[in-house]
């Protein structure tokens, strides 16, 4: 009798106390390993960024990192430019469709804003604004859309591509 009414008890218990038990442990881990995911993706990018300012810096001829553009570059320059500035928007574009969000966690829209600081940084110089038109042709139309209305927002004008 006392075996029956041991492991009839033990079930409720097991029902009641250890089975929420597992579902919230269960939850809680899926929640941790995708934040450990959310992580890792933002490493990722920001490595890719960090080798993106070594090629800046390997061209230092181009003046990317000084507030002034750089004038009277030759062919080559403009060229080399160009590539620097197309590799960028491919990193930007990236790291829009793998961590923008429009109902971002706080941590989330912590690590998104350092990206949206990078982005209104290029804006802000010239050479890079004038051939947005080009660098966003045939990317993600959202994304476009989205450095588009940043640099409304940074530079206070239409962009070249809205005065057409």
């Amino acid at each position: 009798m006392f075996e029956h009414d041991f492991w009839e008890i033990a079930s409720y218990v097991v029902t009641v106390i250890g089975l929420p038990l597992a579902i919230a442990l269960f939850l809680f881990e899926q929640r941790k390993q995708r934040a450990n995911e959310e992580d890792e993706v933002y490493q990722l990018l920001s490595n890719a960024y960090n080798d993106f300012l070594k090629v800046v810096i390997d061209n230092a001829d181009l003046h990317l990192r000084s507030n002034l553009p750089a004038t009277d570059l030759t062919p080559e320059q403009r060229e080399r430019m160009l590539a620097i500035f197309d590799m960028l928007i491919s990193l930007l574009e990236r790291a829009y469709l793998t961590a923008w969000s429009p109902d971002m966690t706080p941590a989330q829209a912590r690590r998104w804003n350092s990206w949206e600081d990078f982005m209104r940084e290029w804006i802000r110089r010239d050479d890079f604004y004038r051939r947005l038109p080009e660098l966003l042709r045939g990317e993600d139309p959202e994304f476009a859309d989205y450095l588009r209305a940043l640099a409304r927002d940074e530079r206070g004008e239409e962009t070249p591509r809205d005065r057409s």
